[in-house]
This record gives structure tokens, C-alpha cells and sequence, in this order.
């Protein structure tokens, strides 16, 4: 027996159920009106025989589309005439129906091109992204969404995930193919040229900042026999030589130090990908650091910190993090605006996604239109469809009555003329 998942009355069906019943109302008074008047002038000749040929014709087409309306829904004064009460009956074939017309007239890939393209979503989202307040709330609330998912992800999850999923798996897999193979990538696009150039300023700025600690640290590798006046002129010296060498690095891209660095992580790449006995050193490295009893233990602290210091971002709405998610999503919206060539881009892209989606799990989406009326009770789905669309179908028995009636009255006149 078919178990009722349908919503409950709600204030919008009160209101339907009200206008229904005026509409029935109306309809049912205009039937009582027709045979009032067919009794009235019952007998009659001349005009009033018009009029009850008229009244007569229109309680026929009264009660012929009273019974049409009404025997989609039950049967008329309950009795079980072949073919009524269809939506009880048939609401299995018709969620098939409207499954297969969903299917056939909503899912196909000309349909969905053509209206994504016309909804032009790409200038929509830029035009509405352009808005601070509207950039805002899309950081607030990916923010929140955000935080309620580290608050969820507990440290004991975190390291059952790695000791008993990643790190299996990484000793499993060979290390050297994709490192060589990542290596050899980085190199020929010279994309490790910007961290090269990253670290050599971080490292003149220390240098020219911080001579007295460079001082100390080389200091603290002298004899202990050599003068401190010595040992203060050497420092220097080497401080002076570190910092010229470095920013001279820093100015060549031909430098021979950079120039040896790229022939190092090119010969590297190669050993990893083409030599035995690189390869055997690269696994055995990974082992020791995998087997490492404190690796998880400082993978788990790296990562409590890492996420603590993210939920302070994450809930300071006046914090830099915010603040810079805003000022780029306001960017991006004036991007979109202007980059006719990213629209179209993300449009196609956005496009492609839909139609993916749509034939992957398409099938899917549309069983559950079949699912859920499978599910309803049939009377239960009467009703609630009536409330629906009841007070429009009340128009189909007000025309019957005044169609029926107009039609008797040429009928009677014919019959006169004949």
C-alpha cells in the first residue's frame, strides 16, 4: 500500500481550498439557475420557448462537464463507473508520463545550450559580484560553511585517515616517477625560477638586515684561540662577501650559481625518471620519513595549527582574510564585465558541466519524479492536485453551462425553421 510523503496543508492551500470552493460555488449556481429556469418556462411558446431550450441544453452541458471534472479526481456520487476517478487510479502512468516528457523535452543538450546561453550567466554572476555587499555575503557565508566543516573534522579523523589510508598508499606507490616526472615538468616551464627569485630576496633582505646574528653564527665556528678583533674582521668580511654574492644571484638571470642550480634539478629529474640506483635512494628515503614514529604526530600539530589559525580568519568579519576574499571576488565581478573572452569561456565551461552532469546522472533525476508519486496516496494526490488546479477546471463547467445553453437555443430555432 502506497505510503503518503506529501507535504501537509499549508496557508497557501487554505487560500486555494477557498477559492475552489467559491469557484464550485459558482459553477453549481449557475446549473441550480438553469433548472430553475427550465422549470419556470416548461410548456412555454415563442421567446420564452427559447429560453427553455436554452436552460434545458445548459443544465446538460452543466452536468456533463460537472461529471468530466469531476470524475478526474473521484468517482461522481461515489459510484465506480468504468473510467473515472482517474488520478487515484492512474497516477503511477501519469508520473511515467511526466518523467518521460521531463526526459524528452528538458534533458536533451540543444535544449540546455540554448538556454544557458541565453541565460548569459557569466555577466549576471560578474554584474551582481561588482556589489561589495553581494561579494560580502558570499565570503560570509562560504566562511561559515567553511568553519562548520574544521569544526567537524576532528584530529582523531585526521590521523586515522593518514596512518591507516595515505600513508599506506604512498608506500605503496614509487615515489621516483612522479617526482621525477613533476621535477622535469617545473624545470622545462622554468616555473621554480619565481621561488628562486623568492628566497634570494628574503635571503639579501636577512642579510642586510641581520649582520649582527650572521656575525654570531659564524662567530660561534671560530677558534677558540683566535682573537676577537680577528674574528670580528673575518665575520664582517664573509657578511659582506655573502650579501654581494646573493644579490649578484639575485640581479643575473645567467648567473653561473643559478645556471648550475637548473643543470642540478634537470640531472635530478633524469636520475629519477631513467636511474636505478637514484630511484632505490629516493625510496629508501621515503620509507625513513614515512616510518618516522613522530610523522603523524607532527603532521596532526601542524595541522591543529594550521586549522585554529584559519578559523580565527575564517570568524574575524573584519580580519584581512575577509577582507581580501572580498576585494578579489569584487575584482573578478569588474573582470567578468569587461573580458568578453572569459565569459564566453566560463559560459562553455559552465555548458560542458550542466550537460555532463545532466548524462550522468540524468537518469536519475528524473526517476525520482516516478518515485515520488509511486509513493503518494492516490486520494491523498487527488486532492492535493485538485487544490491545484480545481479552480481553473470550474471554468470548464461554467462554459458547458453557458455554451449548452447558447447551443440549445440555435438547436430550438433550427427546429422551428425545419
Amino acid at each position: 500500500m502506497a505510503t503518503s510523503l506529501m507535504t501537509p496543508d499549508t496557508e497557501a492551500d487554505a487560500i486555494r481550498r477557498t477559492r475552489l470552493r467559491r469557484m464550485q460555488g459558482v459553477a453549481g449556481g449557475l446549473l441550480v439557475f438553469a433548472a430553475v429556469v427550465y422549470l419556470v418556462t416548461r410548456d412555454s411558446d415563442g421567446f420564452w420557448g427559447f429560453v427553455n431550450a436554452g436552460a434545458e441544453a445548459s443544465m446538460v452541458g452543466a452536468i456533463a462537464d460537472w461529471f468530466a471534472v469531476t470524475a478526474l479526481f473521484r468517482h461522481p456520487l461515489g459510484l465506480p463507473i468504468p473510467h473515472t476517478a482517474l488520478v487515484p487510479r492512474k497516477k503511477d502512468e501519469f508520473g511515467k508520463s511526466l518523467e518521460e516528457v521531463f526526459a524528452e523535452n528538458f534533458l536533451h543538450e540543444e535544449v540546455i545550450r540554448e538556454r544557458l546561453a541565453a541565460a548569459d550567466i557569466s555577466r549576471r554572476v560578474g554584474a551582481w559580484l561588482t556589489d561589495p555587499a553581494h561579494a560580502e555575503r558570499v565570503v560570509s557565508e562560504a566562511a561559515t560553511v567553511v568553519a562548520i566543516g574544521l569544526r567537524r573534522l576532528r584530529d582523531q579523523d585526521v590521523a586515522a585517515f593518514v596512518e591507516e589510508v595515505l600513508i599506506p598508499r604512498l608506500m605503496e606507490e614509487p615515489v621516483s616517477p612522479v617526482a621525477g616526472g613533476l621535477l622535469q615538468e617545473v624545470v622545462a616551464d622554468d616555473a621554480h625560477h619565481g621561488l628562486v627569485d623568492l628566497a634570494l630576496e628574503e635571503g639579501h633582505q636577512w642579510l642586510v638586515h641581520n649582520q649582527e646574528t650572521f656575525s654570531e653564527v659564524i662567530g660561534e665556528r671560530a677558534p677558540w684561540w683566535a682573537p676577537d678583533r680577528l674574528n670580528h674582521v673575518v665575520t664582517a668580511r664573509l657578511h659582506l662577501e655573502a650579501t654581494r654574492w646573493v644579490a649578484d644571484i639575485r640581479r643575473d638571470p645567467q648567473h653561473h650559481a643559478r645556471l648550475a642550480l637548473d643543470s642540478l634539478l634537470r640531472q635530478l629529474a633524469h636520475d629519477l625518471l631513467n636511474d636505478p640506483a637514484t630511484q632505490e635512494r629516493a625510496e629508501k628515503l621515503k620509507m625513513r620519513v614515512l616510518e618516522q614514529p613522530r610523522m603523524i604526530k607532527t603532521g596532526i600539530s601542524l595541522w591543529s595549527a594550521f586549522r585554529k589559525a584559519l578559523l580565527e580568519a575564517l570568524e574575524d568579519e573584519d580580519g584581512l582574510l575577509r577582507e581580501k576574499a572580498v576585494r578579489e571576488l569584487v575584482a573578478f565581478g569588474e573582470l567578468l564585465g569587461r573580458d568578453s573572452e572569459l565569459r564566453e569561456k566560463l559560459d562553455s565551461w559552465t555548458a560542458d558541466f550542466v550537460v555532463w552532469a545532466v548524462g550522468r546522472y540524468g537518469d536519475e533525476l528524473t526517476a525520482v519524479i516516478t518515485q515520488t508519486i509511486e509513493r503518494w496516496d492516490g486520494k491523498e494526490a487527488a486532492r492535493k492536485i485538485e487544490l491545484h488546479v480545481g479552480r481553473d477546471l470550474q471554468f470548464i463547467r461554467i462554459n458547458g453551462t453557458v455554451v449548452g445553453g447558447l447551443v440549445g437555443v440555435i438547436i430550438h430555432a433550427v427546429s422551428l425553421v425545419l
